[in-house]
């Protein structure tokens, strides 16, 4: 079955979660802890039977961490890019969860047309970190399309989120810090409040490198600001919380 799922180019990763494996092409974008930690943030608010819908899905690492992470009915991933997309449903298919997780090849942009108003009951992006610059082009590789606003920018993934959630749906996100002030304006302008928020330090005495942020479609303003998070607590050594993220024990814990 794999040999008929995979392409010469192509690997699988174990995600040391029931079983999951993942397709990943090494000269593409590959996933990193941005996104394991989006979904265990977001796993905790999906409720039971949810409708949830990853924009911006990559290769499907989002899709096949809270498929056994939350208790969603079902979700649908999107990717722009045909042949990530491809091998994202790829990965599907080797896992078996073809009845919970759908992939689907499309712009964003589109995904108030494709699936209707208030059609999700909540949406999780790990969205393109950097503001295109000079040069970039819709003709960029892969790589550069995932890390660059160049198809989509932060204005766009909050805007169709604002209209195809539900009411009191949500919308949970990965970013930079920097951009920290752009995404609670912009989730406020398009009636997102920001209701939990969570720092992400590589060390306790270091700068914060990435933000979680939960924002709910028309909820009462009141922002809960949660503990940071750590990703080691020292040089090689994972904090406890990102073992238990994780799933490591013994000498996993240590790189």
């Amino acid at each position: 079955m794999e040999q008929n799922l995979t392409r010469p180019e192509e690997r699988i990763d174990d995600l040391q979660l029931n079983g999951l494996r993942l397709i990943q092409n090494p000269d593409w974008f590959c996933f990193g802890v941005d996104a394991v930690l989006l979904a265990d943030y977001a796993a905790k608010s999906i409720k039971k039977d949810a409708r949830v819908l990853d924009l911006c899905s990559g290769n499907g690492i989002i899709p096949l961490l809270l498929s056994q992470k939350s208790k969603a009915e079902s979700i649908v991933g999107l990717e722009v890019q045909p042949p990530v997309a491809e091998m994202a449903g790829r990965s599907v298919r080797l896992n078996g969860l073809e009845e919970k997780i759908r992939i689907e090849t499309g712009d964003l942009k589109d995904a108030p047309e494709r699936f209707g108003k208030s059609s999700f009951q909540y949406i999780t992006c790990n969205p393109p970190y950097k503001e295109a610059g000079g040069g970039l082009t819709t003709n960029a590789d892969t790589t550069t399309l995932a890390r660059h606003e160049i198809l989509c920018t932060l204005d766009d993934v909050v805007r169709v989120s604002s209209i195809i959630l539900e009411p009191l749906g949500k919308l949970c996100m990965i970013h930079r810090p920097e951009r920290l002030v752009e995404l609670i304006c912009l989730t406020r302008q398009y009636g997102l409040e920001p209701k939990r928020l969570r720092f992400v330090h590589p060390y306790p005495d270091k700068t914060a490198t990435m933000i979680l942020l939960e924002a709910v479609r028309g909820g009462k303003p009141k922002l809960f600001l949660d503990p940071p998070l750590y990703i080691y607590q020292s040089v090689g050594v994972y904090s406890s919380e990102i073992d238990q993220i994780y799933g490591r024990t013994g000498q996993e814990r240590q790189e």
